[in-house]
């Protein structure tokens, strides 16, 4: 079984593309954020899935993965013809929040869903529009089950031109954070506090920002995209007209023919305002004790996740504290590698490892007890993932920091840090603003 490939004219912004069916059920966009962004080499899009999956809210996290499992195999397996290297051959895309744990571990429940987002929510598509920046093309992919009659429906879509209705997107107020300076450090003694009983070594800890708004939210993602390019970038529609917007910059896991990446970012500098100052800041990061010793201990976390899917002796280290550098922040990331064990898959991968522990801390199931104690609301989305996973079994995945989410008239977004027993709150205050300023400003300015 193999899948058919349409060419179509190389688009480097996939928005141009994503106009054709913003508007239609179940619209999803995976992207790379060029032709700014230089680390990422595939953009996809899809709509109109085949079968919608959300978790249930008393199901486990085992029997969901299990039900996108049946799901794709029910799709069948295919390949991409020869010569193509692509990474999606039909399958599934959508998002996990990062409340998606709580039906994978026992955790408390004292903070308030007060978004009512689903904790998972998945689409099954036959095809994509597959945009490969390396090689410069953009073409249709269709799985074999998609009829003649489908695919040229979908040809027609993408070569009409798209006629241009000018929409808007605005707040209707500021963006306001829901904790007050003083509770952010009460929240930070009390981590502190755990730490140096020893409950803990690290706790990320976010604080959530929030504004009325009005108009489509794709407008908006299109103007964040343009101020902040990143790697696992990401717009998901929801059903009641909202939807997920991420700008993120960092990868959860990757799966490449039984081969297994994660890459944590852990420690954070704000670009400088001239280019000294910016080599500075970033020398400074590099330089770091305290930032080397949380990346260090995220690292040690994850190659024990990865070592309960992943083949004993296969879990690396090849990347540790390199920087990389964005629009608005220097990060610290480390790389860490491993081979999937026979008779696991990626979704196994999945329920031994989410969500990540960048951005949860250490050990894992304590700090997230304590992020559920100290933090008012549920995440939802944020430090969740967008992803998509083919009928090859082949996935990759972000960590759904830098996002967005628009619901009920209403947009939010989070900005947090790792908490550690030297950290000043003052500091990991301004951090957590810092990580989103160029995100609320651009709001503020539509």
């Amino acid at each position: 079984m193999i899948c058919s490939l349409h060419p179509l004219p190389y688009r480097a912004n996939p928005a141009e593309y994503f106009a054709a069916i913003r508007h239609a059920p179940g619209a999803v966009l995976l992207d790379s954020g060029r032709p700014s962004a230089e680390r990422g080499r595939y953009d996809l899009l899809s709509a109109w899935p085949l079968e919608t999956l959300a978790v249930l809210p008393d199901e486990s996290g085992g029997d969901f993965l299990q039900r996108l499992r049946e799901q794709l195999a029910q799709l069948g397996e295919a390949t991409v013809p020869q010569g193509y290297e692509l990474p999606f051959a039909g399958g599934l895309i959508g998002y996990l929040s990062y409340d998606f744990g709580r039906h994978l571990e026992r955790l408390p429940t004292q903070a308030l869903d007060d978004l009512q987002l689903p904790d998972a929510r998945f689409g099954l598509y036959g095809w994509a529009l597959i945009s490969d920046h390396q090689r410069q093309t953009s073409q249709l992919l269709f799985h074999p089950t998609v009829d003649d009659a489908e695919r040229q429906r979908l040809i027609g879509v993408f070569h009409r031109s798209t006629p241009h209705t000018p929409e808007a997107f605005s707040l209707k107020g500021p963006m306001q954070a829901d904790l007050s300076a003083e509770e952010y450090r009460q929240a930070l003694a009390r981590i502190q506090d755990y730490i140096q009983a020893g409950d803990c070594y690290q706790v990320n800890f976010a604080q959530r920002f929030r504004a009325e708004c009005q108009g489509d939210p794709w407008i908006a993602y299109c103007a964040l995209r343009a101020a902040c390019p990143t790697p696992f970038s990401g717009f998901q529609s929801l059903p009641d007209g909202g939807a997920v917007l991420s700008l993120s910059p960092e990868r959860f896991v990757k799966v490449n023919q039984r081969q297994v990446e994660t890459r944590p970012i852990k420690g954070t500098r704000p670009r400088g305002l001239t280019p000294a100052e910016d080599a500075a800041n970033a020398a400074e990061l590099l330089a770091s004790p305290k930032d080397r010793a949380e990346n260090l201990m995220i690292v040690d976390l994850l190659r024990n996740d990865l070592g309960r899917t992943c083949r004993t002796g296969s879990v690396r280290v090849p990347e540790l504290f390199s920087l990389e550098s964005y629009p608005n922040v220097h990060h610290l990331v480390s790389s860490v590698t491993g081979d999937l064990a026979d008779g696991q898959d990626a979704l196994d991968l999945i329920a031994g490892s989410f969500p990540g522990g960048s951005i949860t801390g250490a050990p894992k199931i304590r700090a997230m007890q304590i992020i559920d104690e100290l933090e008012p609301t549920r995440r939802g989305l944020y430090c969740g993932s967008l992803l998509y996973l083919d009928v090859r079994g082949e996935m990759d995945s972000s960590i759904a920091i830098r996002s967005l989410l628009v619901k009920d008239g209403q947009v939010c977004c989070w900005g947090g840090g790792g908490i550690v027993a030297d950290s000043q709150w003052q500091a990991e205050y301004q951090e957590s603003i810092t990580k989103v300023k160029v995100l609320l400003d651009t709001l503020h300015s539509l």
